[in-house]
C-alpha cells in the first residue's frame, strides 16, 4: 500500500472518530441518573451489588418459571433505569374494600395477572371486586428508608391531629409472613408491625416487597412464598433464595437521588414556598437511619421527602381498595426525591400519583385532597411566579 494512501486512511479514521465524539452524547452526570450504588460500599458489598443488579435485569421465560399467568417478565421491565413505571406496566390490585381482609384470594387476589403463557388465559377482574391501579415506583434510596427506625416513624404520626395542622398521619399495621424477621427495634401493636413500602405501605421490608414481586408480578414461586399464582397450590421453588437475597441487597444499596441546581434563586424561592404551604407536613425533607449492618447506610441523614405514613387524601383518591389496616382513601406519602427525573423512565412524560393519572406536577398537586386540601388551596392562591418556582424546586429534587 502506498504511503499516501495509508496516510489518507489514517486521517479519515481520525476525522470519523472525532466526528463521532462530537455527535454522540457524553456520559450523563451522576445527578441525572437514578441507578448506581450508594457511596461507601466495600469491595465485597460492591460485588454483591453487581450480582443483585444482574438478578434485577434477568428476563424470565417459561423454562425459568415465568407464569403461567404474570404481569411482567423481569424487574427492569417495570422499573427502567430504576425509575418509575409507565401506564403499560401499571398493576391492578383488587378485592379488599376495607381493612378487614381480602375477599377474593380464592379468585386470584390480591393482584391481577393480566398476561399469560401460550395455552393459558390471563386473569379477569372478578365481578364486584373493588380495585386500584398501582404504577411501579422508583427504586432508588430504598435502603435508607428500610433502616429508618419504627420509633422515628411513630414520632411523626399524629393520629388525632394534636398540633391542629389538619395532618394526621398513621402507620399501616400488618401481620408479617413467617419468612420476614422483624427488626431488632421493631414496635408492635396487637401482634402487628409497622410497614413502610408500597403505595399503601403494606410491605414490611425489602425482602417482603421482593418476594411479593417475584410471586405476584412474575408468577415465580420461592421457598419464601411457594404458592403458584395460577393453580393456587404449593409448588417447588423456581428461584434460589440466594438470588432473592442478592436482589434485596441491590435494592438496599441503590444510591439516593442527587438534587440539582440547589443554589439557583428560583429553586430557593420554591423551597421557601414548599415550606410555606406546609407540604413538608407529610413530605418530610430529612430523615435519619438507625443502625445498619451496611456501614454506608448506618446512622445517615438523608432527604427523601416522605414520612412513610398513611394520610387520608380525600374522596377523589378513594379507589374503594386498600391493603392492611389502611382505609381506602389513605395512601403512604410517596418520596419526592428523584421526582424531576421521573419522566426519563416514563417515556418522556409524567405519570404521577399512585395510578399515574396525573400528567404533570401541577396536576398531581391539584389532585391532593383530604389532609392536603389546605395546602392545595394555598397553592391555588399563589401567583404564577410562585407556582413556577415551586414546580422548579420539585423538579430539582
Amino acid at each position: 500500500m502506498k504511503i499516501n494512501t495509508l496516510l489518507f486512511l489514517v486521517f479519515s479514521a481520525l476525522v470519523i472518530l472525532i466526528s463521532c465524539k462530537k455527535i454522540l452524547p457524553g456520559a450523563a452526570h451522576e445527578s441525572e441518573v437514578l441507578d448506581g450504588p450508594v457511596d461507601g460500599l466495600t469491595t465485597e458489598e460492591t460485588a454483591r451489588f453487581l450480582k443483585g443488579d444482574a438478578a434485577f435485569s434477568e428476563v424470565f421465560t417459561s423454562a425459568k418459571g415465568l407464569g403461567s399467568t404474570f404481569v411482567a417478565s423481569s424487574c427492569v421491565s417495570c422499573h427502567a433505569g430504576d425509575g418509575k413505571g409507565h401506564p403499560s406496566t401499571t398493576l391492578t390490585r383488587f378485592g379488599q374494600p376495607d381493612e378487614f381482609g381480602n375477599l377474593y384470594l380464592d379468585l386470584g387476589g390480591p393482584q391481577l395477572q393480566n398476561k399469560a403463557l401460550p395455552g393459558y388465559l390471563p386473569e379477569q377482574l372478578p365481578a364486584g371486586a373493588t380495585f386500584s391501579k398501582f404504577t411501579p415506583p422508583a427504586n432508588t434510596g430504598l435502603g435508607f428508608l428500610d433502616f429508618v427506625t419504627d420509633a422515628t416513624i411513630l414520632a411523626m404520626a399524629d393520629p388525632n391531629d394534636a398540633d391542629g395542622d389538619g395532618i394526621s398521619g398513621v402507620p399501616n399495621w400488618i401481620a408479617l409472613p413467617d419468612y420476614v424477621t422483624p427488626r431488632s427495634n421493631a414496635i408492635t401493636q396487637n401482634g402487628k408491625y409497622i410497614c413502610r413500602f408500597g403505595k399503601k405501605a403494606a410491605a414490611y421490608d425489602l425482602l417482603h416487597q421482593t418476594v411479593n414481586a417475584y410471586n405476584q408480578d412474575m408468577g415465580i414461586a420461592s421457598s419464601y412464598n411457594p404458592i403458584d399464582v395460577y393453580t393456587h397450590q404449593e409448588i417447588d421453588p423456581e428461584i434460589a433464595n440466594q438470588t432473592i437475597l442478592d436482589l434485596v441487597f441491590y435494592l438496599r444499596t441503590l444510591k439516593a437521588p442527587i438534587p440539582r441546581d440547589q443554589d439557583k434563586a428560583e429553586v430557593m424561592q420554591g423551597k421557601a414556598i414548599f415550606n410555606q404551604l406546609n407540604c413538608a407536613g407529610c413530605h418530610k425533607p430529612t430523615l435519619t437511619t438507625g443502625y445498619s449492618p451496611i456501614a454506608a447506610l448506618s446512622n445517615k441523614e438523608f432527604h427523601p421527602f416522605t414520612d412513610l405514613l398513611l394520610h387520608d387524601m380525600g374522596a377523589g383518591l378513594n379507589d374503594g381498595y386498600t391493603e392492611g389496616s389502611a382505609k381506602t382513601a389513605e395512601w403512604r406519602t410517596p418520596p419526592l426525591w428523584g421526582l424531576g427525573l421521573s419522566a426519563f423512565s416514563q417515556g418522556g412524560e409524567f405519570f404521577l400519583m399512585h395510578d399515574g393519572r396525573a400528567h404533570s406536577i401541577e396536576e398531581a398537586i391539584l389532585l391532593h385532597g383530604g389532609e392536603a386540601a389546605t395546602s392545595r388551596g394555598m397553592y391555588q392562591n399563589l401567583n404564577e411566579s410562585d407556582r413556577s418556582a415551586l414546580i422548579t424546586y420539585l423538579l430539582s429534587l
